[in-house]
């Protein structure tokens, strides 16, 4: 079992980063739920049925590449940890950011209590809460069972048991499930590379803007 990552801040100095066009009182506003541009291409689900709660699908590569958000898409990136896996994951959600138009804003989450720092994000109602560090993983399985109107998306990890708002995004060089369980024995630092992690964000939230949820997208 790997060493916890060491924290980036504690809960005192925990750091709110705010990106993109809006600003704090936009988002108290009034928002429409979020209406996916683009359709799921051939190959991400098994034409049988719908996946069943907590499982596991394995799409084709490339067939969430046609799926968008809408414009000012309201996503927060909750993060810990200065690995180079993790630094992957969050340079990949500020690049699908970008890219997307979304209205992205940054939590690092406190090294002594990050449930405070996923309240945090929860406070904020946004349209999606992205977590990456590893760190995270067994305080979102003790919060996020409490707020089943708020999707999360977990990156390059996943939750042993998730509810029906927790989605993962990993693969065979990823997948961490919590302390209890630790980590796959195939994990490999050396997998988070650009391209994974990148198609990682962006099979996981085609997936939540599909209400594709609870379960694991297992990229090839």
């Amino acid at each position: 079992m790997r060493h916890p990552f060491r924290a980036v801040a504690t809960l005192a100095a925990a750091a709110m980063l705010i990106t993109g066009c809006g600003s704090g009182d936009e988002w108290s506003e009034p928002h429409a739920a979020p209406t996916p541009v683009g359709s799921l291409g051939p190959g991400f689900l098994a034409p049988s049925a719908s996946p069943a709660p907590e499982s596991t699908i394995t799409p084709a590569p490339g067939s969430w590449s046609g799926v968008h958000p809408p414009e000012g898409y309201r996503v927060v990136l909750l993060t810990v940890g200065d690995d180079a896996p993790t630094k992957a994951l969050v340079t990949a959600v500020n690049e699908w950011a970008r890219s997307e138009k979304a209205d992205l804003r940054t939590i690092v989450a406190g090294a002594h209590d990050p449930i405070a720092s996923i309240s945090e994000a929860i406070k904020l109602r946004p349209d999606l809460i992205v977590s990456a560090g590893d760190s995270l993983v067994d305080p979102l399985a003790i919060v996020t069972a409490s707020h089943l109107d708020q999707q999360f998306l977990v990156v390059g990890a996943e939750l042993a048991e998730p509810t029906g708002n927790v989605t993962a995004a990993d693969w065979a060089g990823a997948s961490f499930r919590g302390e209890g369980l630790g980590s796959a024995s195939t994990y490999d630092p050396a997998s988070f590379t650009a391209e994974r992690c990148g198609n990682a964000v962006r099979a996981g939230v085609a997936a939540v803007l599909h209400k594709v949820t609870g379960i694991i997208v297992w990229l090839r």
